[in-house]
């Protein structure tokens, strides 16, 4: 059996790559370096980026062309290139993670920890690995939400360190200050120490592997939102605000924050919360307690998106207060935060298509 290098193009030119419908040699995707040796064979297939998911059944279907084509007895040596270079190692803080939100409002008072837990739940629900901090050193409030308040941390080693391991509840993985302090005092930090404690649940914990990691961040601008931007590059922020002037106002400031070159943080968009009433036994009507449509009304004048109008419904805060979240449910209620959850999914994945990923903060003291 005689073996030449236009035998083996030829039986590589029946092999389809599912990506474009072309064989491999049309699509330029044979690298010219085949070698021969008696009956071995070897040769590169090349492919744009070196995650390509059709690179072992390509391979696999390489040998087989050869084995049939020419003969069984052949010995391939099949190489894979790629045009695009590999990622280098992370060195990420959390190299586990994908995407990482904060749910940020500029007041008090908003829902914000209400909607960072049920978004954090909803996307559970929708099979996605989720990572919930509880960033609001002065007002924690994710353990109460998840009915975790007694729950004791536990510390493993993972690679010669020692690591906090998150409480898991509703497929959330889930860590806050108000595990480790007493939930009937007041804490009494100056801001270094909240900053540092901050640090220590995002830095040793073992978070693994997340698709989304929300921070619940505190109300405003403070310490803490620097603390978290020098730390991490979020991937965005949601803002949550309700209708009224006086929480619009702070609305605007909190993503000022954001949009400030120096943070340069993408808004991913504004949930407008307690958007409007409606009573049960008129589920047709509708009353605006706190205003019509004022965040809808901001984030068309920014120019940002506005990812859902969530009801003003008692039982979305009794569910927080009984620990099950309104989102564990099939309500009509528990569809406005699956819905709020397609549409944070969806914004990432755009921020992330647009843009570059997003630096830590350096800020010069």
């Amino acid at each position: 059996m005689q073996l030449y290098p236009a035998l083996i193009t030829d039986a590589l030119q029946t092999v389809r790559y599912p990506g474009n419908g072309k064989n491999l040699v049309e699509a330029q995707m044979v690298e010219d370096d085949i070698r021969i040796d008696g009956d071995s064979v070897s040769f590169s297939l090349i492919f744009d980026k070196p995650t390509d998911p059709f690179i072992k059944s390509m391979v696999k279907a390489a040998e087989t062309a050869i084995h049939t084509y020419i003969s069984p007895d052949v010995k391939v040596t099949v190489n894979v290139a790629s045009r695009q270079p590999a990622a280098p190692k992370s060195t990420a803080i959390l190299p586990g993670v994908k995407n990482i939100v904060g749910v940020a409002s500029g007041k008090g008072g908003v829902g914000k920890s209400t909607v960072a837990a049920n978004l954090a739940v909803a996307l559970a629900r929708e099979g996605y690995k989720v990572g919930l901090l509880d960033a609001d050193i002065f007002g924690p409030s994710v353990p109460k939400m998840f009915g975790i308040e007694d729950e004791q941390l536990y510390i493993h080693e993972v690679d010669g360190r020692q690591l906090i391991l998150p409480v898991e509840r509703y497929g959330v993985k889930l860590l806050s200050i108000g595990f480790v302090v007493d939930r009937d005092k007041a804490v009494l930090w100056r801001g270094s120490m909240a900053s540092n404690a901050l640090k220590q649940l995002i830095t040793d914990a073992d978070w693994g592997e997340l698709d989304y990691f929300l921070i619940d961040m505190p109300p405003g601008t403070s310490d803490i939102h620097l603390t978290l931007v020098q730390t991490l590059g979020l991937t965005g922020v949601v803002i949550v605000t309700t209708p009224q002037e006086v929480a619009l106002a702070d609305a605007r400031k909190g993503i000022a924050m954001f949009m400030e070159d120096k943070v340069n943080v993408p808004i991913l968009g504004l949930v407008e919360n307690m958007a409007y009433f409606t009573p049960a036994e008129h589920p047709d009507e509708r009353y605006y307690i706190f205003g019509k449509e004022g965040g809808l009304k901001l984030a068309d004048k920014l120019g940002i998106n506005i990812l859902a109008q969530i009801p003003l419904v008692a039982s979305i805060a009794d569910s927080g207060d009984n620990g099950a979240p309104i989102a564990l449910t099939d309500s009509i209620t528990g569809h406005a935060f699956a819905h709020l959850a397609h549409e944070v999914v969806d914004a990432v994945n755009r921020r992330n298509n647009d843009l570059p990923p997003t630096e830590k903060v350096h800020l010069n003291h």
